[in-house]
Formats: structure tokens, C-alpha cells, sequence
């Protein structure tokens, strides 16, 4: 019998698998695709030589993460960090710029500056005692409750209807908008607003930073250390069923919801596998990366220095594109999130050539190809970016979901961001790691702290077995930690 089995090397399951070998324990890791990494893959998706992320590009948690920073992730691979995080195309050649310096976002944002540093001011002052708050589940006391109630009373000014009370000119709102829609939710609303709220502040206190060679270096990372502590990494070895596991003290589970039920069947209570059953999912997304001949036009030339751009218009533009998805429809008018990483590492693409990353929410389970909206979208703000496209690939989000069996209909946060969604993840509880079943955990974005590469439902996991099965604390992650 070994100690500890994980099932699924994304990068939640490579967190889990990670703590439990430093803890000097057996770990071996089970992953169904030929490569690890899950929502951390690199590919040459369409030629040679042209290196494109398969889900996540944009890590603001591989620098804010509590598991990142223990493990020591930035002393590990190279990241580069842009000075201007993001930002947001605006008809006219106009444009919303969230640099690292809140003070120079500010100055751009014209009469509505002031208005913008009161509001993000104190959250990146406390940023902190924020990733403390949002990092885990809500069913506990805050390090800090002052900073937690301040992140909440923005969070419900920015996810209600008093959403634009504080704004007297469209720049600050789209720039807002922009990054709460990552979210993949209704706008305005609680979840979305505290996504982007958190998310934009680390945008400011410790940039979006991209890795270079791509998001394959994370898992690759995580998957050096765990073999230098005696883990196994077992690839394309799917799991179906727990009876197909090798017996073990402790089973950590990177899989949604779904795949739990699958894999347990009759040994799950009743009434948790009802629970289980009922957990829903969110909406999908279509990914299109191309291949340009040259850097994307963009009208504003300043965002051709931002790592990532979130293309739609104005709040009312972004939130009715949005809001169209939650409604099941697909948006004339999508919101595209794009990220353009060879402008920062130039190893992405041959001399010449540059690789884009972009996507857009659509309704669960869509086979609709978004390529050609993504394109109307880009060349409305970036004229004559058709004429520098090279080639394109597309993944619907039927496909996304035949990729991850985790991204049920295409999405990828593994669960629906809602009020209900960030509570129920994936049942209500204290410690919604633990299942009913002795020894088993899970350890999928499907718990807190829900989506986004973090390593944190990993750690979570991890940190609920070592205690309950093995009666170890949590060990040091450093490199300089045996």
C-alpha cells in the first residue's frame, strides 16, 4: 500500500501531490493526458516553432498565491511582469490603462482618477490580508476583518446596481468591467465584482506575470519537486473508477463534482452524491489563438505594452456581451479576453512572427466557432488585424469540455460563479475538501478557493489529510526546505 494517490496533474492535483511528498510521504500521481499540467499546458497548437498556452497564459496568483509564495514558484522559473497589466480598448483610439503604479492608472483615468485610487487604494494596501480572505472559504474568521469588510463593502458597491455611482466618464468602469468579466457571470453581480475587485488590485500591488517558454513551466515545476521527493507520475493513465486506483491511506481528487460520482458510485452516501449531482455548472468559452505576421495594430498604441487586453468596449458594452451568455445566447459582440505573450517573450514565435491568445464566454456546452466575432472585435479596435493573421486554431466549447473532463460544457472554473457557487463548492461546509468517504479528498478548482491557477484547493486538500489521516503538519515548500 502506498501513501497517498492523486488523481489528475493539473495544477491542483500537482499542488496536493507536491505537499504530501515534502511531508515524506509515498505520492503517486495519475493523469489521463500524455503531458501534465491540466489548465498549465504549452503546445504548438498549429505550426512549428510557435508556442501557444492550451488554457491559462496570465498568472496574477503565480507571484499573490499563499501556496506559490511557500513554494517559492518565482525562484523557480522565469516570469516576466509587464508595467502595464492590462487594459481596455475604447472606441475612437481611447484606452483604459491598469498599470503596476496605481498613482500613474489614476492620472490616465481623467476625471474619474481620483474616484478610481479611493476605490482600489485600500485593497492593495491590505492585498495581503485580502489573498488571506479570498483564498480560502468563506466559513471562517478573516486574519484581518477590517480588510476583509472593506473588500466586501466595494465588492457589493461594484456588484450592484450602484455600480457606476461613484464614475463620471466611461475609461474607469470598462477598465473595471473588463477584469471582473473574467468571471464568466452575470454583470453587475457579487461574484464578478469580487473576482475583478482582487484580481485588479494585484494587478497593482504585484503585476500579471506571464512565464517564459508558457504556462507549461508552472507544471513543470511543481512535477520537478514532487520526483525529487519520490513522487511517481503516472501519464496517460486514465482513472475511471477509485477500485482502479492502488490502495492507499489517502486519495486526493483534482476532479469536478461529476467525476467524483463517476468514480465512487454506490460508495458515496446518498445524500452527498445528491449534493454532488445537483452542483452546477457555468458557461463555456471559445478559444482562438492565431498566429500573426506582425504585433496586433491596436488603435491606442500604448496597449501594445499590456500584457493582457480585454476587448468588448465600454461597462455597458462588456455587460451586455455577458450578460447575452447568461441569458444562452451568443453575443454579436463578444468580450475577448486576449493576452499577447510573445510581445514579452520572444522565444513564443520565430523573429517575425507573434502567437495571440484569446477567448470568449459563449452558452454551456456550444459548438459554435466564435472566430470570426473574436476577429470583428479585434479589428474594431485594432485595424488591419485580419490582414496579419497567419493561421488560426479553434476550440469550441464542446471541445474544451472533450479536452478537461473537468470543464463539464466548457467551463473552466469548474462551477458556476455565482453567490450560490462560491457557498455550495461543491457541497456547504466548514471544510468542503473532505468527503464522506474516509481518505478521500478533493482538490479541483470545484472547491475553494474556486478557479484560477492558485494551487490553493491543493494545498487545502492536502493540509485536511495530512492532519486527519496522517497526523503531520504541513511542511515547508521552499527550495531551501528538504
Amino acid at each position: 500500500m502506498t501513501d497517498v494517490t492523486v488523481v489528475g496533474a493539473g495544477p491542483n492535483g500537482l499542488a496536493a501531490a507536491a505537499v504530501m511528498a515534502r511531508a515524506g510521504l509515498a505520492v503517486e500521481v495519475f493523469e489521463a493526458a500524455p503531458v501534465v499540467g491540466g489548465g498549465t499546458r504549452t503546445a504548438e497548437l498549429m505550426q512549428p516553432g510557435h508556442f501557444n498556452d492550451v488554457c491559462s497564459a496570465v498568472h496574477p496568483m503565480a507571484l499573490a498565491s499563499p501556496f506559490f509564495r511557500a513554494f517559492e514558484l518565482s525562484r523557480r522559473m522565469d516570469l516576466v511582469t509587464p508595467e502595464l497589466s492590462f487594459g481596455s480598448p475604447l472606441d475612437g483610439g481611447r484606452s483604459a490603462l491598469a498599470y503596476r503604479s496605481l498613482d500613474r492608472t489614476a492620472a490616465g483615468l481623467g476625471r474619474d482618477g481620483a474616484a478610481y485610487r479611493r476605490l482600489m487604494g485600500p485593497i492593495v494596501r491590505n492585498i495581503d490580508d485580502v489573498m488571506d480572505f479570498t483564498q480560502n472559504q468563506l466559513f471562517r474568521l478573516p486574519r484581518n476583518p477590517v480588510a476583509a469588510g472593506i473588500f466586501g463593502l466595494r465588492t457589493l458597491e461594484q456588484g450592484s446596481g450602484l455600480w457606476n455611482a461613484r464614475f463620471r466618464e466611461e475609461a474607469a468602469p470598462a477598465l473595471l468591467s473588463g477584469v471582473a468579466a473574467h468571471a464568466v457571470s452575470h454583470l453587475p453581480s457579487l461574484a464578478a465584482s469580487g473576482a475583478g475587485l482582487m484580481l485588479g488590485a494585484l494587478g497593482h500591488a504585484e503585476g500579471w506575470p506571464i512565464p517564459l517558454g508558457g504556462s507549461a513551466a508552472i507544471a513543470a515545476a511543481l512535477a520537478t519537486d514532487i520526483e525529487a521527493h519520490g513522487g511517481i507520475l503516472h501519464t496517460n493513465t486514465p482513472i475511471n473508477r477509485l477500485a482502479d486506483l492502488p490502495p492507499a491511506r489517502a486519495t486526493l481528487l483534482d476532479v469536478a463534482p461529476r467525476g467524483l460520482v463517476d468514480m465512487a458510485g454506490d460508495s458515496l452516501p446518498g445524500r452527498y452524491r445528491r449534493a454532488l449531482e445537483a452542483f452546477r455548472y457555468g458557461n463555456g468559452s471559445c478559444k482562438v489563438d492565431f498566429i500573426l505576421s506582425g504585433p496586433v495594430p491596436w488603435e491606442a498604441a500604448e496597449l501594445a505594452d499590456a500584457g493582457t487586453v480585454h476587448v468588448g468596449g465600454t461597462r455597458a458594452e462588456l455587460a451586455h456581451a455577458e450578460n447575452e451568455v447568461s441569458a444562452g445566447r451568443h453575443p454579436e459582440r463578444p468580450y475577448v479576453l486576449v493576452a499577447q505573450p510573445s510581445r514579452f517573450d520572444p522565444q513564443r514565435a520565430p523573429a517575425g512572427r507573434h502567437t495571440l491568445w484569446t477567448y470568449c464566454h459563449v452558452p454551456a456546452g456550444s459548438t459554435r466557432d466564435m472566430a470570426e466575432a473574436i476577429t470583428a472585435q479585434l479589428e474594431r479596435f485594432a485595424p488591419g488585424f485580419r490582414d496579419l493573421v497567419v493561421d488560426t486554431n479553434v476550440v469550441t466549447a464542446a471541445q474544451l469540455a472533450e479536452y478537461n473532463r473537468n470543464y463539464i460544457g466548457g467551463d473552466f472554473s469548474a462551477g458556476t460563479m455565482d453567490l450560490r457557487g462560491l457557498v455550495q463548492r461543491p457541497v456547504v461546509s466548514r471544510h468542503p475538501w473532505r468527503t464522506p468517504m474516509r481518505g478521500v479528498y478533493l482538490c479541483s478548482s470545484s472547491t475553494p478557493p474556486g478557479p484560477g491557477v492558485t494551487g490553493m484547493p491543493g494545498l487545502h486538500a492536502a493540509t485536511h489529510a495530512l492532519k486527519d489521516i496522517f497526523q503531520l503538519p504541513v511542511p515547508a515548500l521552499g527550495l531551501g526546505a528538504p
